[in-house]
This record gives C-alpha cells, sequence and structure tokens, in this order.
C-alpha cells in the first residue's frame, strides 16, 4: 500500500508539472519574442489609418448609431475612446453599444426562461446588471493595459530616437526607425508612432500630429513630451539633448513606479494570507488539539 501511494504520488507530480512547465514555456516573454522574431514580414498587422478621402465603411456603421440611439456626437465620442483602447475596427461602436444595450435584454432572458420563481427575478436582474457593465469594464482595463504599456516603454523610445538624431537623422527618420525596433518589445508604442509619421506624411503638420499622439494615449509622460517637441520645433532648441533629458526623467518615473508596486506587495498579500493561508493553517495546527479536547470532555 506504502510503495502504491508511493507511485501515484510521484506519477501526479510529474504529470502536474511537465504541465505547468509546459504552459510557463509557451507564455515566457523569451518564447513571445522568438515567436514575433520569426513571423514573416506579411504576418505583421499594420495599423489601421483613416484614409483621406473618408471611410465609406465607417459611414455605413455611423449610419447604423442611429438605429441604437446613438447620436453622432456620441459615436465620435465612443469611436474615439475605443481607438485609444485598440479596437480600431469601424464596427467596435456598434458591437460595444449593442452589447451595452441589447446585450443585458438577452442576459435577463435566459434566466427567466430556464428557472421560475424568485430566483429567476434575480438571476435576471444580476445577469442584466453584470452584462451591462461588462463592456465597459473590458474597454477600461484594455485602456489602462495600453496606457502602461506606453509609459514603461517611452524611455526605451527616447533612447532610440537620442542615437538616431545624434547618428545624423532627422526627427521624422528616428521616429521611424524607433517605432520599427519597438514593433515586437512595445508593439502599442510602435503602432502609435506609426500613426504619428503616417500623419506627418500624409501632409498634417508636425504640431498637430504630435498633438493628436498626445489626445490619442492620454499618458502624462506623452503629453510632457509633446510639449517638449513643440517648443524645440518652435524656439529652434537641441532637440538631442531635450530628448536625452526627458528619456532620464522618464525612466526615473519607471523606477519609481516599479518601487511602488514593490511596496504595495506586502499589503496585497494580507487579504491571500487571512483568507486562505491562515484558516488552513489553524486547521491543521489546532483540529487534533479540538478533537483531543471534546473527547476527553465527552468521555
Amino acid at each position: 500500500m506504502i510503495i502504491t501511494l508511493v507511485g501515484v504520488f510521484i506519477s501526479v507530480a510529474l504529470v502536474a508539472g511537465l504541465a505547468v512547465s509546459s504552459v510557463l514555456s509557451s507564455t515566457s516573454a523569451e518564447r513571445r519574442r522568438l515567436r514575433a522574431v520569426t513571423r514573416t514580414p506579411d504576418s505583421i498587422p499594420l495599423p489601421e489609418t483613416l484614409p483621406l478621402s473618408g471611410d465609406p465603411q465607417g459611414d455605413a456603421w455611423q449610419s447604423m448609431a442611429s438605429l441604437l440611439g446613438l447620436s453622432r456626437k456620441d459615436f465620435n465620442r465612443l469611436r474615439t475612446r475605443l481607438i485609444r483602447a485598440g479596437y480600431s475596427h469601424p464596427s467596435s461602436p456598434i458591437v460595444y453599444a449593442a452589447l451595452e444595450r441589447i446585450g443585458p435584454l438577452i442576459a435577463a432572458a435566459i434566466p427567466l426562461l430556464l428557472w421560475t420563481g424568485t430566483s429567476a427575478y434575480f438571476g435576471a436582474a444580476i445577469a442584466a446588471g453584470a452584462m451591462f457593465f461588462t463592456p465597459g469594464l473590458v474597454v477600461d482595463h484594455a485602456l489602462s493595459v495600453r496606457r502602461v504599456a506606453i509609459e514603461n516603454g517611452l524611455a526605451d523610445a527616447l533612447d532610440l530616437m537620442v542615437v538616431c538624431i545624434e547618428a545624423g537623422s532627422g526627427l521624422d527618420q528616428a521616429i521611424v526607425k524607433t517605432s520599427d525596433e519597438l514593433a515586437i518589445a512595445y508593439p502599442v508604442l510602435a503602432e502609435e508612432l506609426r500613426i504619428l509619421i503616417s500623419e506627418i506624411r500624409a501632409g498634417k503638420p508636425r504640431i498637430e500630429a504630435f498633438k493628436s499622439l498626445a489626445q490619442r494615449t492620454k499618458v502624462d509622460d506623452v503629453r510632457a513630451l509633446v510639449s517638449m517637441l513643440i517648443q524645440t520645433d518652435r524656439f529652434g532648441t537641441s532637440i538631442g539633448q531635450a530628448l536625452r533629458t526627458h528619456a532620464d526623467s522618464s525612466r526615473e518615473k519607471r523606477r519609481q513606479r516599479a518601487e511602488e508596486k514593490a511596496q504595495k506587495i506586502a499589503v496585497k498579500l494580507v487579504f491571500p494570507l487571512v483568507l486562505c493561508f491562515f484558516p488552513a493553517f489553524y486547521v491543521v495546527v489546532l483540529g487534533p488539539a479540538i478533537i483531543t479536547f471534546v473527547r476527553s470532555f465527552s468521555h
């Protein structure tokens, strides 16, 4: 019996270890970077930019907004928010509005059809509320993820720009080279830089393109960078020195954010310890003593 139990334990431990090892190896940063490097150039998605002569497909989707009770102003505001979150397809505002307006009705109808009595109404209310708030929570999470990705990659992007400018490249060429080099490490920031350079090449003034970048990202560091670039372009000062100073500031802010997260770990660990670890610890430690006391007093 002991040999059988030991064999079962070792087998289960080996299978669990292999499963966890395969999952961690497939999702590691090294594996993701290798897969991104080995992809063919045709498989790398290019950012979707707005055409110069209007978008017939976008106009068709915008015409459907009135069916969902969206005005043109609300539709444009929702589309801007979704683009900032990374959902740049023309149908994204319609899908979001449909999920927010029609989704709760469908979700509430399912418990009413499956159950009866008070539980059906209670389940319908919970399902409708969850379906109503889920799209907004998903978009807010995507916005926060993109904002953090841009903040973390800004210092490295500025360092690359400084190297390119000191090597003799212009600002536009430095932005293009930086977007190409950051396509693997920071794809979100590289996409925003590609959109920036596409607007400049399309004839948009550089200052307006920089302001559009700050408006799309809604990141304080990017706003400070855009303000610095506008002042540099307006007064003709050294852009390399300005970028180097801003890169040092961005790197210091990134280090401070990392230290802040490290300091919060001790507080965040209190709740898992109290809810998960201590109950099991008390059962293991005090359980035998309680059983002994109960048996002693019962006799």
